[in-house]
């Protein structure tokens, strides 16, 4: 069987939400997920920073450690892996002709047909299970409460910030959406959250304490001392000083403190995690399409924000290292964004450069994006100089031939990285 191109005949984007079809499969597979100790991770952003960092450090320690996070940026067996090495072809089809029959029944018998995401969920638990992983780290896909990575029983949870993304499938305020992310708490468990609004705060409080689980709050308080050096990020969280992480962006410090918190978790539930592990550990993450230095003269950096808390964080990134450079923005946004709030917070910077593409070649129903004359026609309304439209390529290649004296941001969509890197590599 051709893997590839069996799984790319699926959905690759979100039904209406519900649990029915990766509890089927469950039950089917003898619930592999009950034989895994997990660490769950939702939230609007920071959830691949959380999970990369968190991975990374537990590998440090010895730990063979499941990572299943999404999308993919380059390839698809990147969702899947173990140590950091992504699951092997023979492997994704060995699982696949696993679950092909159930796939079959399932779509046979039920008029909302079976997605990727559903499926390749159920292939990395079975995997990690195979695999015999001490600890394995899941990413949700969309919300929490009803997103099919929910059928697990987590060591600990963990919450990250909460804004507003697909609001047309987890509500149109902070307090629904945050119901929803709240749905990874479990019963008799424990729960890291970075505090934010005082309303969204009181959801997880409220659900920790009906649920009997205990919930870890950090607040602004809890770190501090944050400094630049030598390439890192160096702050203090409670008792611990000087920590280094090489991720860019003060929202990567709250990400590394709810990392350093579920590692206090496992620790007093019995992981071995020395001191100098955590710290060799975050200094060596690599997290791909965020805030990413891909490409030298010019300087190019990828950063795949797509919603109104990630551009901010974005815009604030780019003032923390980059505020007296010359700027050029090349942006690429899907159609299920909203493309107009975006566009809005990056027309406060108007000293730079704009260039609107409307994506990659290659189109299905997952990258469908926003035209690029309807990119324009919306940063008009906020200025009219140094707007242009072109193809992605064409974007790319005017920025390295026209634009070396300038810093190039390259934002609004993960979907575009494949093609970039491509690109930039010819």
């Amino acid at each position: 069987m051709k893997t590839k191109e069996y799984l790319a005949g699926f959905f690759k984007g979100t039904k209406g939400p519900t649990l029915e079809a990766i509890e089927y499969f469950m039950e089917k597979l003898n619930h592999p997920e009950q034989h895994l100790k997990v660490v769950h991770v939702a939230g609007t952003n920071g959830k691949g920073s959380v999970c990369e960092m968190l991975s990374t450090v537990l590998e440090q320690a010895g730990y063979k450690v499941g990572l299943f996070m999404s999308p993919h940026i380059v390839r698809f067996s990147e969702r899947i892996r173990v140590n950091h090495e992504e699951i092997l072809e023979e492997e994704l089809e060995e699982l696949t002709n696993q679950l092909k029959p159930f796939v079959e029944e399932y779509n046979g018998t039920h008029e909302v047909k079976v997605t990727l995401f559903e499926i390749e969920t159920a292939m990395a638990f079975c995997y990690f299970v195979q695999k015999k992983c001490d600890i394995v780290v899941v990413e949700t896909g969309l919300g929490g409460l009803v997103d099919c990575t929910n059928v697990v029983h987590p060591v600990v949870s963990i919450i990250t910030s909460i804004g507003y993304d697909h609001m047309d499938i987890l509500g149109n305020t902070l307090e629904e959406i945050a119901l929803q992310k709240a749905g990874i708490i479990k019963e008799n468990s424990e729960t890291i959250f970075l505090c934010q609004e005082q309303a969204v705060n009181a959801i997880i409080e409220e659900t920790c304490r009906k649920k009997n689980n205990i919930l870890h709050e950090i607040r602004k308080e809890d770190f501090g001392n944050i400094f630049y050096q030598d390439g890192y990020q160096v702050f203090d969280y409670k008792e611990q000083k000087q920590l280094k992480i090489n991720l860019k962006g003060k929202k990567q410090i709250g990400n590394a403190c709810m990392v350093l918190e579920a590692i206090n978790v496992l620790q007093q539930k019995g992981y071995g995690i020395p001191r100098e592990t955590v710290e060799e550990g975050l200094t060596k993450v690599i997290h791909k399409a965020r805030f990413e230095q891909i490409y030298q003269n010019p300087t190019i950096i990828f950063d795949g924000g797509h919603n109104e808390p990630a551009i901010c964080n974005l815009k604030e990134t780019i003032h923390q290292y980059y505020q007296n450079k010359e700027k050029v923005y090349v942006l690429s946004i899907l159609k299920t964004k909203d493309y107009k709030t975006v566009i809005k917070q990056l027309m406060e910077d108007t000293k730079s450069i704009f260039i609107f593409t409307d994506g990659t070649k290659e189109q299905d129903e997952v990258k469908c994006y926003v035209k690029k004359e309807d990119l324009l026609k919306e940063a008009l309304k906020y200025r009219k100089n140094d707007l242009y439209v072109n193809s992605l390529e064409g974007a790319l290649a005017k920025c390295k031939n026209e634009y070396k004296n300038k810093t190039i941001f390259i934002v609004g969509s993960f979907y575009t990285y494949k093609e970039v890197i491509e690109n930039l590599k010819k």
